[in-house]
């Protein structure tokens, strides 16, 4: 039987300003392989910029950032890897080429979603939204890296999809840990093993529901 090594990322002491308005102040957070870290927060609270900034997409004004004790400035794409809210693999490209990119077996994929095997030939950019969302999902949790962060992962996606992506990245956390948020929550909620929330410049670990009341992202304990 499989068994996962264990491995721990840490962001520490992360502070963010954009034009004199602070936007993170004293974060920090933990990914865990084995496990999936929900990450939740009102617009503009900074959960996005969290994801950039561990990607390295964009520059804090000051942060650590460690993979079991050892320091990095950056981590590379075989240590984390980032769905991001946009699309990111170019519309020219063929479907079957990204998963040959990303050293992933296309059979696999089309047993899962039966209706991409006649768009395998096709371009990316002949997708629909919802279609390539669900192409970069699958790629990103398929990839050989030991954490993955999901950046609004359910958008665009048709509710008949919705539970097959549940799915697959609850199997991923078999192999990697995952950080995800989505304004979608309580697929957030039914997924993590660990919840934050972003409120008020800051990050905390919730302990139940109603804490996410108590931060004002929701009004009232579900």
């Amino acid at each position: 039987m499989y068994k996962l090594d264990k491995h721990i990322l840490e962001i520490d002491s992360v502070e963010l300003s954009f034009g004199g308005r602070h936007i993170l102040n004293s974060v920090y957070l933990s990914i865990e392989s084995g496990k999936i870290s929900g990450l939740l927060g009102r617009n503009g609270s900074g959960k996005s910029s969290l994801m950039k900034i561990l990607c390295g997409e964009i520059q804090a004004t000051f942060k650590t950032m460690r993979i079991d004790s050892v320091w990095h400035k950056q981590f590379s794409a075989s240590q984390l890897m980032y769905l991001p809210q946009k699309s990111y693999i170019p519309k020219n490209i063929l479907i079957k080429q990204v998963f040959k990119d990303f050293k992933i077996c296309g059979f696999d994929f089309t047993d899962i979603f039966p209706e991409f095997s006649v768009l395998m030939d096709k371009k990316v950019g002949q997708l629909s939204g919802g279609e390539r969302r669900i192409v970069e999902i699958y790629s990103v949790l398929k990839a050989d890296t030991q954490f993955v962060m999901l950046d609004e992962p359910f958008s665009q996606i048709m509710p008949l999809h919705v539970y097959k992506i549940k799915s697959l990245i609850s199997d991923a956390r078999e192999s990697k840990g995952i950080l995800i948020t989505d304004h979608l929550y309580q697929h957030i909620i039914d997924l993590s093993d660990s919840l934050y929330v972003v409120d008020n410049e800051t990050i905390y670990l919730t302990r139940e529901v109603s804490d996410l009341a108590k931060h004002g992202y929701i009004h009232s304990k579900i």
